[in-house]
């Protein structure tokens, strides 16, 4: 059974959001402030994190910035924000998804169900995939990712979308290819929000960021990942 955190300091919304995930079948957990879902994330044992941004003690963009330091769950920001420039700061922080209030219950869980699919399905054939001679290392059975033979801490959008490039080297993805194979059919923003995602993986993979050497933008179109051989 999946266990969801729901963090909002209204007790009255926590109480509709945990009513609907009990009766699909989940465990939830809640906070009404931001350093108790931290000490919670930092106990184990949370499969996702629904996460309001206007919190008593902490923001939600704080609270996001310090789980991605320790954990690569998925993360549901609940906010009033609307903006394009919210919704990409969000991202940025590294944010799966974004739902604005208010918000429709059965909307809010499927697309916990959905984030939870996208974390979890990301196996490859290979049982490690390596290039550039190991510069860059995936283990798909143990989801870790190693630049240099250090590992890398990736959200499960950011690996999804290594996966994806892993799976077909060369390939050259239109932003929509990967926002369905990344973000989901169900994900109702702009296709350019998978630019931010590809931003976060190349400031974690690339030796320069700046100069790619790994998802290379393809003009007008889209991204390809030029690994070289893999091993």
């Amino acid at each position: 059974m999946k266990t969801i955190l729901v963090v909002d300091d209204e007790e009255k919304i926590r109480e509709v959001i945990v009513s609907y995930l009990r009766k699909d079948g989940f465990q939830t957990i809640e906070a009404e402030r931001g350093n108790k879902a931290l000490d919670l994330v930092r106990c184990g044992n949370i499969d996702l994190v629904i996460l309001d941004l206007m919190l008593p003690d902490l923001s939600g963009e704080e609270v996001c910035k310090l789980i991605r330091q320790a954990s690569t769950i998925p993360i549901i920001m609940l906010t009033a924000k609307v903006t394009e420039d919210d919704r990409v700061k969000g991202l940025s922080l590294g944010a799966d998804d974004y739902v604005i209030k208010p918000f429709s219950t059965r909307e809010l869980v499927a697309r916990v169900k959905a984030n939870l699919r996208r974390a979890h399905d990301d196996t490859l054939l290979a049982e490690i995939i390596t290039f550039k001679n190991g510069d860059l290392t995936i283990h798909p059975l143990r989801h870790k990712v190693f630049k240099n033979r250090i590992s890398i801490a990736l959200t499960p959008n950011e690996y999804k979308l290594l996966l994806t490039f892993a799976r077909h080297p060369g390939r050259t993805f239109t932003r929509e290819e990967l926002v369905e194979k990344v973000l989901g059919f169900d994900f109702e923003g702009d296709a350019r929000a998978i630019d931010q995602h590809v931003k976060n993986l190349r400031q974690k993979i690339e030796s320069d960021p700046k100069n790619p050497a790994y998802v290379i933008t393809v003009f007008a179109v889209g991204y390809r990942f030029a690994g070289g051989e893999s091993a």
